[in-house]
């Protein structure tokens, strides 16, 4: 039977552990990183990831900033009392609730894929205040067509059945089925950074998590509210991400005219896992000077 995760028995080889910390707030037991000094820059991974996935950027970042990488709702070491909000909206909230928590307002938010939404629905509702938006491979525009319209209904019915979790982990006993996944991203990784993924996927809450998350998506209203966006937005593209299409950054960047966008060549999904110093460089180049 696949085991959850558990900070005490498996976070000792986690990366950048030195920074991390126990939180609480109502109804979730964070896990955050917190390292550096500077102006705070918050950092939030991907639907399925964790802070391991900042284990090169984190520390680069901290010799300029004060960086904030908790894990998600759910996700990584970050664990749920009972059924949480795991929409946008409701990720934003919680966020918020845990920034007040910690004292700290990003003047940069740094988010990867839904990463990325999450940071701007954040800002759009108020619930942060940045100066900029770094969306690295951002996760901004519906999948189209019929995926639009079975793909959260899907996600609904494998969160209603609590067993589902259970086989998604045991099939992370396979490295090569975890191997292929990670390869679909168009992206190579160390194989450190590979086996945590593995720990991850083998832990039926951050599956259960991921799943729920998924099912309550909602990038129609957050593409619709685009054009409201204060801060300035930096999108970052990795050219070879088979997971979010480049192209996706056009339509973003003609709803925010003041956006600017970076593509890197050769680059993946998870091109802050593959170049962690190319990604410094890009967030500390300040673009909108």
């Amino acid at each position: 039977m696949p085991e959850p995760l558990n900070f005490e028995r498996d976070a000792s080889d986690w990366p950048n552990r030195a920074a991390s910390r126990l939180v609480e707030t109502p109804g979730i037991r964070w896990h955050v990183q917190v390292a550096g000094t500077g102006p705070p820059l918050l950092l939030l991974h991907g639907t399925g990831a964790s802070t391991h996935s900042w284990a090169g950027l984190l520390p680069l970042l901290a010799e300029r900033y004060t960086v904030i990488a908790p894990d998600l709702p759910g996700q990584g070491f970050t664990s749920l009392t009972g059924r949480r909000d795991l929409s946008i909206t409701g990720m934003s909230r919680a966020l918020r609730t845990l920034l007040d928590t910690l004292n700290l307002e990003p003047q940069t938010a740094v988010g990867h894929s839904a990463g990325a939404a999450i940071a701007t629905r954040m800002s759009l509702d108020g619930q942060l205040n940045p100066q900029s938006i770094v969306a690295l491979n951002g996760a901004f525009v519906p999948f189209g067509g019929v995926v639009t319209r079975l793909f959260s209904p899907l996600a609904k019915l494998l969160t209603l059945n609590p067993i589902v979790p259970q086989i998604f982990a045991w099939s992370a006993s396979d490295r090569s089925s975890v191997e292929r996944l990670l390869k679909s991203t168009g992206s190579v990784i160390p194989e450190t950074s590979l086996a945590l993924y593995q720990r991850l996927f083998a832990s039926p809450p951050h599956v259960s998590a991921t799943l729920n998350m998924m099912a309550s998506w909602d990038l129609e209203s957050l593409l619709r509210d685009l054009p409201r966006l204060k801060p300035q937005l930096l999108l970052v593209i990795g050219e070879n991400d088979l997971t979010i299409s480049p192209d996706d950054a056009h339509l973003v960047g003609r709803l925010v005219p003041s956006s600017r966008a970076i593509r890197l060549p050769a680059l993946g999904h998870l091109a802050h896992e593959e170049n962690p110093a190319r990604i410094a460089g890009v967030i500390g180049d300040r673009p909108f000077d």
